[in-house]
């Protein structure tokens, strides 16, 4: 099933993992699901994707595999907000052979772990994804809800951050003088 929608989202960094997930609970969030994500970000040869603010996805989590095209972010300092095309994929493996034949190589690689909370019937998420450069609590939902839900955890908007895994993973390695290439555990 394909799903088209337009995501608000922030991250925010998270030095105690243990107090996000109190205040998680203490909110009504009960824990949806926890998995181990594995994520190919796709693109051409002369970065055209990316050249225009854009993003194709392959994630697998657990046995399900979920292509994502998301479209320019808009000009918003405080909230990313873009358009997402998300659609399930039976054979992960065989689509990644499929859009090399159509040009599209993996110019980069990323692991999280996400545990995904949920508050009640509200179709926003928090996810805090344990990461090899940190730890992140993502909100994805309406901005009065994520100003609302970061207030209630101990954050504001200064917090906020609006930049993809790959900018913090590159940020990352320049701050430890690394040599940056798949942000992945165990490298």
């Amino acid at each position: 099933m394909a799903a088209s929608s337009v995501e608000t989202e922030i991250k925010l960094a998270v030095a105690n993992a243990g107090a996000v997930r109190r205040g998680l609970r203490r909110l009504g969030f009960e824990l949806a699901r926890r998995e181990w994500e594995r994520d190919i970000v796709l693109d051409t040869a002369d970065s055209a994707l990316r050249g225009n603010g854009c993003l194709l996805r392959l994630r697998r989590h657990g046995r399900r595999w979920m292509l994502t095209f998301k479209g320019p972010p808009s000009r918003d300092q405080r909230y990313k907000t873009r358009p997402e095309i998300e659609t399930g994929v039976a054979d992960g493996q065989r689509l990644l052979r499929i859009l090399g034949e159509l040009g599209y190589r993996p110019v980069f690689r990323y692991e999280k772990i996400r545990s995904t909370y949920r508050q009640g019937k509200a179709r926003a998420m928090a996810g805090l994804d344990v990461t090899p450069i940190g730890t992140f609590l993502e909100l994805e939902g309406p901005r009065p809800w994520i100003d609302r839900t970061a207030r209630a955890l101990g954050f504001g908007p200064r917090d906020y951050i609006t930049r993809s895994y790959g900018v913090l993973y590159l940020e990352y390695c320049h701050k430890h003088g690394r040599q940056p290439s798949d942000m992945v555990f165990g490298s």
